[in-house]
């Protein structure tokens, strides 16, 4: 009777080691070395004296700049090295020259320590110039080793105070060291010298520029843009639109880069199998000031004029960039040798510009293609929601019912050794 109970306790143990084998394959090499250098993010942060203003949820700049801060140093990935260094943040006097060399990293560039970067930030207080140009000269000084994905995220209330040395041509200098940096600019002040510049700087390294006025709106996008760091690097491809879908350029799954005038529409081709699935997402960028209340649309169309999805988007002017996107699976064919369909994409924009406002060249475009296997293929099915998920769960509802008929047989056995004794 032991030996039974025993041989029965050693069945479900094998049950549940061969679930637990079987719904974690790849635990023994978590953790392990991928030789990929680390995704790394710089913040640099403006603490001039024009940070003590009150104008941003009833608090300070510097205030609202803290609050984001920590909240973005909680959610920052495990696999992102950051940093954070200040300019202004020193120097309180009227010494120019001083005052032009006042940028400190406040946190190296590492991984990072929640609490400690933290405790540093709260010991800043608005003091002095402005002084983005060097500080973007440091910044990159401080990305440089390493050839993984690179980013500034530089958040300022004005413009640079210490010219001659122009933020836009060190960005371009940063640019052309060709290290893979990229710098992304928020405002936070809605000022049309300040967006000028910031925007310039950010568009160099093929970065974006943001205009905030609220906290939340400061914590997200910092957010997004460390969560950016941590994704694969893509080099986007330049390409043009053309006028119509008979002259469009025919694109591979990546990504795009393209211009777009006012109320223009641009169209591109993607060719999809049988079996495959379609998935498109565009951005325009507003590059320059807008009338509010505009649209984007992105249709996917045969090549006889038939819509067959579409995705759209509208604004109000309270963010830079508009996106939008579409799926569209087709369907399995019965013939091995059916020829795959030419779809063509078209993008439209419903930007306008206020008087005096340039409207050549067009606002930066990026167009991101995917063609995938379709849901019908095992490794993309998206059951009730678990994706690759399901599988899982219907091992552990096989791994239950033979462990609830191996459990009914040992019950049994043991009744009917009672009964007999």
């Amino acid at each position: 009777m032991i030996r039974r109970q025993r041989l029965a306790s050693g069945a479900l143990a094998l049950l549940a080691t061969l679930a637990a084998g079987l719904a974690f394959p790849g635990a023994a090499a978590a953790g392990e070395p991928t030789g990929e250098s680390a995704p790394k993010v710089d913040l640099v942060l403006d603490v001039s004296g024009s940070m003590r203003t009150r104008d941003i949820d009833g608090g300070t700049r510097m205030a609202a700049a803290k609050q984001a801060f920590n909240e973005v140093l909680d959610a920052t990935p495990e696999e992102v090295e950051l940093g954070i260094r200040t300019l202004g943040a020193d120097y309180p006097g009227d010494d120019r020259k001083t005052g032009c060399k006042d940028t400190a990293q406040l946190y190296p560039v590492g991984p990072l320590d929640r609490t400690e970067a933290k405790s540093a930030v709260a010991t800043l207080s608005p003091t002095g110039w402005t002084p983005i140009g060097p500080a973007l000269l440091k910044a990159a000084d401080d990305l440089d080793a390493g050839d993984g994905s690179k980013r500034i995220v530089l958040i300022s209330d004005g413009e640079d105070t210490c010219a001659p040395l122009d933020p836009c041509e060190v960005a371009r200098e940063i640019a052309a060291r060709g290290i893979g940096l990229t710098i992304d600019t928020l405002g936070l002040v809605p000022n049309t010298k300040l967006r000028k510049q910031l925007s310039c700087i950010a568009e160099a390294t093929g970065g974006t520029y943001t205009s905030v006025e609220h906290t939340d709106e400061l914590t997200d996008k910092v957010n997004q843009l460390v969560d950016r760091a941590a994704d694969p690097v893509v080099t986007p491809v330049a390409t043009e639109g053309a006028a119509q879908c008979a002259k469009a350029p025919t694109l591979k799954s990546g990504l795009y880069t393209d211009r777009e005038e006012f109320s223009q529409q641009r169209w591109y081709r993607v060719d999809v199998n049988p079996g495959q699935e379609l998935r498109a997402s565009v951005s325009v960028a507003s590059d320059r000031a807008v009338n509010p209340d505009y649209g984007l649309l992105l249709r996917a169309v045969t090549t006889h004029g038939r819509e067959i999805v579409r995705g759209e988007a509208a604004g109000n002017g309270r963010t830079d960039v508009i996106s939008t996107g579409l799926r569209y699976p087709k369907a399995e064919s019965d013939d091995d040798e059916a020829p795959a369909e030419s779809v063509c994409l078209q993008v439209t924009n419903a930007f306008s510009a206020p008087s005096g406002v340039k409207t050549t060249p067009g606002m930066p475009l990026e167009l991101t293609v995917d063609v995938v296997d379709g849901p019908s293929q095992a490794s993309d099915v998206a059951a009730f929601g678990l994706g690759r998920g399901w599988w899982l769960l219907g091992v552990l509802v096989l791994v239950g019912f033979l462990a609830g008929l191996l459990w009914g047989w040992v019950s049994r056995w043991r009744v009917a050794v009672w009964r007999t004794n």
